[in-house]
């Protein structure tokens, strides 16, 4: 049974009278925030057409008799200039808590935009690889700060019952971002100058401008009194703001700040924050330490959860996608990748949909299985038929679709959904940014060493597709790991999320939950009556005075 102090946060996080299907233009701004997706998700599926490029192999690469172009890029290089923008991701990710603490979540998203832009100039200009490869790095240091705030923004300002469509968001941009880099690269591979890949990765400054100007315009159009102080409402009462925070959230839900779904969240965040800084829990050292909150537990779901993401083996059809599909003899492999790009945008929105209708756990389970199953028979098809096999191609790239279309509509969306919902408000900025760095640090780390595991030169592993025994049995892994690490958290608030963890384990969650929902309910149920109450008590008065009159 829950608790008193359970019962208390439970009906006054949702004591409304109305539904709390409200709050248009606070889900408007939260949902924009996605944006910054696209420049996480171009960035990344830029480089795979880029590095095919004849011009840009001819200009970067080494002389070779041998290739078609005369010129060749090594494996060593290949994997460093495809790596290194993971290396600034890492970085970056870190660098996003104490940059949201300190500036805010809105203000740091801006200043990742201006570390981005840095980035994607130098490697449009570049005429040598060093000048390539360290804007490859500051590109990467704006998108691991976004990959940080983004999810935090959005959770922290998103109405409970939409959150994980709204965070789902921003995996909806990435695989936006993917797919227009998939066609500008088809579009422009074929050019015979440095314009073949400068246009390609100059295209991401338009991304990055549209996400800083409207961080600047949505927030004043959305949030009450808005000024370059304006921040989450969450962050505000962690400043010890609690009237901006009022307003702040007055707007975001659309609602006068008196409201008593207003006001019932405000104290819901105030008693969290108070108990959290009650245990002393502040510090990156406090988010490894086992305490009755469950701290530990839930920086370790989130440091795994994002590695085991980048385990499915995904991006390796987002950076390797059109080298894999050429060496298994596929014509065209540049339209091949469009059309895997097609699905992974595509099945995004099921995702949405999904998230808040099934959950965050049964997704990321059948999830797992399911890409577990496809990658076995990736292996499996790609090893036993030859590369003429035109039934056997066209069979291999079906899978693969599927594949990449499971991942798109569980793991790639949830995954952010549960890290930017789980930790509590004291340490969220500090727990958030060492999941995204999670994220970074292998995706840093398979983008290094797969080239490596690939291809087939001089003190390389020469698997080729039998890769996919490898993304196989981590699905499995992942599997086994959402059964026993991943609560289901769907329809509560961040606060009620904070009970779940003290009073059920994982496993068990699904049932405290409908606990805690049921409380909700009954709670919403009294306050209503208590209106009615004092609606008809006020006429009675009111009849009184006029026959007393």
């Amino acid at each position: 049974m829950a608790s008193d102090h359970s019962k208390s946060s439970v009906g006054s996080s949702n004591g409304a009278v109305i539904t709390p299907r409200r709050g248009v233009s606070g889900i408007i701004m939260t949902a924009f925030a996605a944006f910054g997706g696209m420049l996480f998700g171009y960035d990344t599926g830029t480089i795979a057409g880029v590095i095919q490029m004849g011009d840009w192999i001819r200009t970067f690469g080494e002389p070779d008799s041998s290739a078609p172009t005369g010129y060749s890029v090594s494996t060593s290089r290949e994997s460093l200039v495809v790596s290194i923008l993971s290396a600034g991701t890492f970085l970056g990710a870190l660098s996003g808590a104490p940059s949201a603490d300190l500036l805010g979540r809105r203000i740091s998203i801006m200043l990742a935009c201006i570390v981005f832009c840095l980035g994607v100039s130098l490697q449009t200009g570049a005429s040598n690889l060093a000048t390539f490869i360290v804007g490859r790095f500051f590109a990467g240091l704006g998108v691991g700060l976004v990959s940080t705030l983004i999810p935090m923004y959005q959770s922290e300002c998103s109405p409970k019952w939409i959150r994980g469509a709204i965070v789902s968001c921003y995996q909806l941009a990435i695989t936006v971002g993917l797919l227009l880099a998939a066609i500008i690269n088809n579009a422009t591979k074929d050019r015979p100058n440095h314009s073949a890949w400068q246009i390609t990765i100059s295209v991401q400054l338009i991304w990055a401008f549209v996400l800083f100007v409207g961080m600047i315009w949505l927030p004043e159009a959305c949030i009450h009194q808005c000024s370059w102080n304006t921040r989450t409402p969450r962050w505000l009462i962690k400043m010890d703001r609690r009237e901006a925070a009022v307003k702040s959230m007055s707007r975001l839900r659309s609602l006068p700040p008196d409201h008593p779904e207003v006001q019932g969240e405000i104290e819901d965040i105030v008693a969290a924050l108070d108990s959290e800084r009650g245990m002393g829990q502040s510090s990156y050292a406090d988010c490894f330490r086992s305490t009755r909150n469950k701290i530990a537990l839930r920086t370790f779901t989130g440091i795994t959860l994002q590695a085991w993401q980048q385990l499915t083996g995904v991006n390796f059809i987002s950076y390797y996608g059109i080298t894999f599909f050429t060496s298994a003899g596929i014509h065209n492999p540049f339209l091949i990748n469009v059309a895997t790009n097609i699905v992974n945008t595509g099945m995004t929105l099921p995702g949405i949909w999904a998230v808040d209708r099934f959950g965050r756990r049964a997704l990321l389970f059948w999830g797992a299985v399911l890409m577990c199953v496809c990658e076995f028979l990736v292996a499996i098809i790609g090893v036993t038929i030859s590369i003429n096999n035109l039934a056997g191609q066209r069979a291999l790239i079906g899978i693969v679709c599927i594949y990449v279309g499971t991942f798109a509509a569980t793991w790639g969306p949830v995954a952010w959904v549960v890290t930017g919902e789980i930790f509590p408000l004291n340490v969220r900025a500090k727990g958030i940014s060492l999941s995204a760095a999670s994220n970074w640090l292998w995706n840093w780390a398979l983008a290094f060493a797969t080239p490596y595991l690939v291809n087939a030169g001089a003190g390389d592993a020469g698997l080729g597709v039998k890769v996919f025994f490898i993304w196989g049995s981590t699905c499995a892994g992942c599997a086994v790991f959402t059964y026993f690490c991943i609560p289901e958290t769907k329809g509560l608030s961040l606060e009620q999320i904070d009970l779940l963890y003290q009073n059920s384990t994982p496993v068990t969650s699904t049932r405290y939950r409908k606990l805690l929902i049921a409380q909700d309910e009954a709670n919403r149920a009294a306050e209503r009556e208590q209106v009615e109450e004092d609606k008809g008590g006020a006429v009675w008065e009111m009849q009184e005075t006029r026959v007393d009159v």
